[in-house]
């Protein structure tokens, strides 16, 4: 089984110098999307991004990503801006998009994976996600693309995890971590701090509760929303040692502090420490209850970011409101306050059998470079490319997050993205059932457990 590459202590070590040397779906063509920087060296000058634009043939390119206006309102914008940027400079090469949500898309990219229909460019996870595409001989490897400077401008570590057998199969742009988004009007009218253990946090849970409101905002339908929770109690019960030791193959899922974990999980639920009917619904549905007012929590990856700064569909006291904290640590627990969930986001990969391959590379160059600039000043996004603090103005809570970035004594990769797919279904269907009080700690662990060992097997 092909093993993943946790992220570690050396990714966030790798932020903090780059910061401190650097400044301490539906169809539509273009920049048209109804739906949905350059650290790394200068951009092409006009005609140089794509070839010799007055004699160059024509090109169409597909791109698939899943940045809907609606609830990637930022994101989607960069996109059409960029492509718009290409476009002008490459008169050439037209760029259809097409966009649809998380679970969709990924739903998509299987069905087009078995008939090797994917489009030129598209969105890929790291790791055990990426890694059967890789097999499958789907992705073209764009080791060539990182030439000429553009792996430099990279955070150590990132491009890594879209690695296999030595060679890069995508392009990341997104490095994230994991915190507890609250609403500070909330918490104020009832008196409530900012939990550092988490006896302090089972008690914020409790007061809201018994006050009507919701403790916690969860779409559990995706379930890889309520992976989050149990991480994180895996890691501060066991130390972020022992999750990945049980995927690895190294270690045990069936460990105490995992069964714990889960038993945890299942407190909460039986707490009503979440909003009604959170099994089933989507994230997005979740995540409207803690736009809405309605639920006090939200723990969801730093790609929420915009939502809280610069989103101005959503009500500047809302986001003024808005604060986070890190996961509390559990007393007697082996985890540390300072280690995360999270890792590099999406990357953007070439399909191998793309008509148009050299030229989806230029377009991956140009794009990789042009988000590192205007995700950080347009979207408050952390892009996987180095940031130059001295030259942009950032929202406070984007500084936060970059300071607790370059403290970081650990960042856990997804557990379902370190997984292979077969396993991870495996996870996130136990997941689900866990929440649901259909499978007992200790069968949420053996399930892990057989999976695991019947993939080491292969």
């Amino acid at each position: 089984m092909f093993k993943k590459k946790p992220l570690t202590i050396a990714m966030t070590v790798a932020l903090a110098s780059a910061l401190a040397l650097t400044g301490c779906g539906s169809s539509n063509n273009g920049g048209n999307a109804e739906n949905g920087g350059n650290t790394g060296g200068n951009a092409p000058a006009e005609g140089n991004a794509g070839g010799n634009a007055a004699t160059a043939e024509k090109v169409t390119l597909k791109m698939m990503h899943l940045w809907p206006a609606g609830s990637s309102k930022q994101q989607n914008m960069i996109v059409n801006d960029i492509i718009t940027q290409y476009q002008e400079a490459n008169p050439n090469v037209t760029i259809k998009q097409e966009i649809l949500e998380n679970e969709q898309y990924k739903n998509k990219l299987k069905v087009l994976s078995a008939s090797n229909d994917l489009p030129d460019v598209g969105m890929t996870w790291a790791a055990g996600f990426l890694t059967p595409y890789v097999k499958g001989q789907l992705f073209a490897p764009l080791d060539d693309t990182l030439e000429g400077g553009l792996k430099d401008s990279f955070v150590s570590g990132t491009t890594e995890a879209y690695a296999v057998d030595g060679k890069t199969y995508a392009l990341p742009l997104e490095l994230n971590i994991t915190p507890v988004y609250y609403n500070k009007a909330i918490f104020s009218k009832y008196n409530l701090e900012v939990p550092q253990t988490y006896a302090d946090f089972q008690k914020v849970v409790e007061t809201l509760q018994s006050n009507g409101v919701a403790p916690i905002a969860l779409g559990n339908k995706d379930r890889w929303t309520g992976s989050l929770w149990y991480m994180y109690l895996a890691d501060r019960l066991g130390g972020p040692e022992t999750l990945k030791n049980a995927i690895n193959r190294s270690g045990s899922f069936e460990d105490p502090s995992l069964v714990k974990a889960a038993e945890d999980v299942q407190a909460l639920v039986e707490g009503n420490a979440f909003n009604k009917g959170f099994n089933g619904l989507s994230n997005d549905e979740g995540k409207s209850e803690f736009l809405n007012g309605k639920a006090a929590m939200y723990l969801m990856g730093t790609w929420e970011l915009p939502n809280f700064t610069t989103n101005e569909s959503i009500p500047q006291e809302f986001r003024d409101s808005v604060g986070f904290f890190k996961f509390p640590t559990v007393e007697g627990g082996k985890g540390d306050i300072d280690s995360w969930v999270g890792g590099p986001g999406v990357g953007l990969f070439v399909a191998e059998n793309s008509k148009v391959k050299e030229e989806a590379k230029k377009f991956v160059k140009f794009f990789v470079e042009k988000w590192g600039e205007q995700s950080v000043t347009k979207a408050g996004v952390i892009p996987a490319t180095k940031v130059d603090t001295s030259k942009v103005q950032l929202p406070q809570m984007y500084i936060d997050i970059l300071n607790e970035l370059g403290k970081a004594s650990n960042i856990t990769l997804f557990a379902d993205v370190q997984m292979s797919p077969a396993v991870a279904q495996t996870h996130l269907n136990m997941i689900q059932a866990l929440f649901g009080k259909e499978v007992s700690p200790a069968d949420f662990a053996k399930n892990h457990e057989e999976a695991l060992k019947q993939e080491a097997g292969k």
